[in-house]
């Protein structure tokens, strides 16, 4: 979790970056100098409001971490914070060697140095990378002595970040925890931020590993169960409601004792072990045994755990629990699901 009370502002960087095809890359001559500390105060909130997940990740590079440009620039921007401007300059043509792609929209980029920051129980200085693309049209309204004037203007919404992305100085030999925000490009664009400029992957810790772990739950009832055993929909999402129960009402997970407690059948678990290795495979993860549940990614993945039971394009059963409620049948009419129920709202 991150926590931004305390964090102060200490250097704001900015220069505009433009899409490498047909825009310029104009790198301001100094840093920013903000005194008012109402416009400190809004700024922290404009870039930290929108990072509210806990999925985490690291710098890396398939030789060698030392190759990661954004990571030796803010390696050296945390030795000596002095070397900010000079390492937003580098940043910020870095990110325009990136941009490439025809939709890569140009804007403000800045290159920012908090201290006092707050994440996962630890006190750390943090160096955010932010990216503003997108303008919203506002009304401007002026008194004068006898009247009113209402002009139109652009601006960035402080309310919407569109590009961001936190460092905090921790766990530097692994790559550092990062965090990071895109709400603008969500096609084969979007690969620039995340992959092409900052180029990091996701950290393995308590999220990682429950968020894989659930995927894998979901892909086996949903794919791998229907196609080996003789399976009802209605017991598919009997199974998905016991493996998100298992994980909302546990503080670990223990792959045997999941194994065990909720899939119950000695050879739907084999099924489900043997699946395992191919998921890990196909999706290039690794799924340990035994790790902390993330309640954040629980909440994420729980949202996707869809039990519903499609009948035709009549109806939709939407399944919560309790498998014995519903049985399902066959007679002259057709096939039928029965839901008993103790009270109708």
């Amino acid at each position: 979790m991150i926590d931004h009370i305390n964090c102060t502002l200490e250097n704001v960087c900015a220069h505009w970056v433009g899409n490498k095809n047909d825009e310029l890359l104009i790198l301001a001559k100094k840093e920013i100098n903000i005194e008012d500390e109402i416009l400190r105060d809004t700024l922290i909130s404009y870039f930290f409001s929108s990072f509210k997940s806990e999925e985490y990740f690291n710098f890396y590079h398939d030789s060698d971490l030392k190759f990661n440009e954004v990571y030796n620039y803010i390696s050296e921007i945390f030795d000596n914070s002095s070397n900010i401007f000079q390492q937003s300059v580098l940043l910020a043509k870095h990110l325009y060697e990136k941009s490439i792609h025809p939709k890569v929209k140009g804007g403000e980029f800045y290159v920012v140095y908090f201290k006092e920051c707050f994440i996962n129980g630890k006190t750390s200085d943090c160096v955010g990378i932010f990216k503003s693309e997108n303008k919203d049209t506002f009304l401007k309204v002026r008194s004068t002595s006898e009247n009113f004037n209402v002009e139109l203007d652009k601006g960035i919404n402080i309310n919407k970040l569109d590009k961001g992305c936190l460092i905090f100085n921790i766990e530097k030999e692994n790559g550092y925890i990062v965090a990071v925000v895109d709400n603008t490009n969500k096609g084969s664009e979007a690969q620039y931020w995340i992959d092409e400029f900052l180029h990091i992957k996701q950290r393995q810790d308590e999220y990682y590993n429950t968020n894989n772990v659930l995927s894998l739950c979901k892909n086996f009832v949903t794919k791998q169960l229907p196609s080996e055993f003789d399976v009802s929909k209605a017991d598919q999402a009997d199974l998905l409601n016991k493996s998100v129960k298992f994980f909302k009402e546990n503080e670990t997970f223990d792959f045997d004792r999941f194994s065990k407690e909720v899939i119950e059948e000695e050879t739907v678990i084999d099924s489900f072990q043997n699946y395992k290795k191919g998921f890990e495979d196909d999706f290039g993860v690794e799924i340990i045994d035994n790790f902390s549940i993330s309640d954040s990614a629980v909440k994420k993945q729980a949202r996707v755990f869809k039990s519903v039971i499609k009948l035709d394009k009549n109806f939709h059963i939407y399944v919560h629990g309790n498998r014995q409620m519903i049985e399902q049948g066959q007679d002259d009419k057709g096939k039928f699901y029965k839901v008993y129920y103790n009270e109708e709202s």
